[in-house]
């Protein structure tokens, strides 16, 4: 009996492990497709509605963290991210084997563009687009190339033994205790001429943006305790990349139906 307990306690504690780190990161992906749903033109709606059929941008928004068990899908394992150090460009930096988020927003939308796509094959690849958008607007998925895009970086945060990459993923924006639509009401004012300009910048400059906010983002004391002062010095970071990405998801969903 004893025996049967142990193993019971380990396999619930091993489940709740897998469910909790395979899930990083939802609200912000939703957040992410929820303000793009919204800001949709109509011929781009009746695509995306062709496309996903009853499913909207935020429903799918994390469906290519899902399909990581997926071994069919094991190519774009590499596409989450993409490095490139300090001091260098996108240009310069050592080509990343299997490809990054760069190469992969770029190459996807000019094959959406394009057309002349299965109906499963469009579908994937606007998925996949959905989700690779977000995460090029956390900044620690533009790497240094030196930690894994701060995995590598332990910390504790409310005493809890975590990681960089996963404070910025989903603990400060969980912390919040929001839904999806909460946050996207909360963040989703911005002005005309903010659509505009951030429609208007290229992918790599989404890189760029990212990078230029390491100095913040690596503000972790000594002893690696993280609590409510980092949250908020930089939460504002967080609400801003939530919203470019929904945002430029908009405009680039619209060019390419539009």
């Amino acid at each position: 009996m004893r025996k049967f307990l142990t193993l019971s306690l380990l396999v619930l504690f091993s489940i709740s492990l897998t469910s909790s780190s395979f899930f990083w990161g939802q609200i912000g992906h939703r957040t992410v497709g929820h303000i793009a749903d919204g800001m949709l033109s109509k011929k781009a709606q009746k695509n995306v509605k062709r496309v996903l059929g009853s499913e909207t941008l935020a429903e799918v928004s994390t469906w290519m963290d899902e399909v990581r068990s997926d071994r069919a899908y094991d190519y774009a394992n590499t596409w989450h991210y993409c490095t490139i150090p300090d001091g260098m460009t996108y240009e310069e930096a050592p080509e990343q084997e299997g490809g990054d988020v760069i190469k992969a927003i770029e190459t996807i939308t000019a094959e959406l563009k394009a057309g002349d796509l299965s109906a499963e094959e469009e579908a994937t690849k606007l998925k996949f687009l959905v989700h690779l958008i977000g995460d090029i607007h956390q900044p620690l998925h533009v790497g240094n190339g030196e930690d894994r895009g701060g995995n590598d970086v332990k910390v504790e945060y409310f005493g809890s033994s975590t990681n960089l990459h996963s404070v910025w993923d989903s603990r400060m924006i969980d912390g919040k205790q929001l839904s999806y639509t909460e946050f996207a009401d909360w963040v989703n004012h911005p002005s005309s001429s903010q659509i505009k300009d951030w429609q208007s910048a290229t992918v790599r400059e989404w890189a760029y943006e990212s990078m230029s906010y390491r100095d913040q983002v690596y503000d972790v004391p000594e002893n690696g305790r993280l609590s409510y002062q980092y949250g908020y010095k930089y939460f504002d970071i967080i609400k801003l990349r939530v919203l470019q990405a929904g945002v430029r998801l908009a405009g680039v969903i619209n060019d390419i139906y539009g």
